[in-house]
C-alpha cells in the first residue's frame, strides 16, 4: 500500500535523515558528559613539545585514572577532577603568586569557582592546569605535573619581590 504523497525515495531519504539525527543526538549527549566538555585546546597544542609530554601522561594522577580525550594537548583525570593544557600562551612578566616545584615555576591564576587554575612560568609552549577542591592532595597532582613538564624549554622564572 502506498503512503499518499510520499515516494519510495521520499521516504527512504526520511529514514536516512531520520537515522543521522538519532547519532547526531548520541553524539551530542556523549560529548555532553565528556570530562572535557568546554575544556578547548591551547593555540599552540600542535607544538612539538607539548606530543613530547603527551607520550608520558601518566595513567593515574593524584589517585585518579586518566580519562579518554582525543584533543591534542589535552589530557583530563577523575572525570575532570584535574585538566591539563598545553600549548597555552605563556604568560607575561607578573606580579600573582608563583611557586617553584621541583625546578618548575607554576603561576597562580585567581578565577572564581571550584577550581585551582596554574599555568608555567617561563616555558613555552606553557602547560596550563586546573584542579578541582575537592582533589584531596592537590601537592602530589603538581609535584607529578612538574616532573611531567619539565622537559619544555625553560627560559626566565619566577622573581621574588626582593630579587633585582
Amino acid at each position: 500500500m502506498r503512503t499518499p504523497g510520499w515516494s519510495r525515495r521520499g521516504r527512504a531519504a526520511a529514514g536516512v535523515a531520520a537515522a543521522g539525527l538519532a547519532a547526531a543526538a548520541a553524539l551530542v549527549a556523549y560529548e555532553l558528559r565528556s570530562p572535557v566538555f568546554g575544556l578547548a585546546q591551547g593555540p599552540l597544542a600542535r607544538d612539538p613539545a607539548c606530543a613530547g609530554i603527551a607520550d608520558r601522561y601518566p595513567g593515574r594522577l593524584g589517585g585518579a585514572t586518566r580519562d579518554p580525550v582525543t584533543f591534542e594537548g589535552l589530557a583530563v583525570w577523575g572525570r575532570g577532577a584535574v585538566e591539563l593544557r598545553c600549548g597555552v600562551t605563556p604568560p607575561a612578566p607578573t606580579t600573582d603568586a608563583c611557586v617553584s616545584v621541583d625546578g618548575v615555576d607554576w603561576v597562580w591564576r585567581e578565577r572564581a569557582g571550584e577550581r585551582g587554575h596554574l599555568v608555567t612560568y617561563g616555558r613555552s609552549p606553557a602547560v596550563e592546569v586546573s584542579i578541582a577542591r575537592s582533589v584531596s592532595r592537590p601537592d602530589a597532582v603538581l609535584l607529578d605535573l612538574s616532573h611531567l613538564v619539565a622537559p619544555l624549554p625553560a627560559g626566565a622564572g619566577c622573581r621574588s619581590e626582593g630579587d633585582g
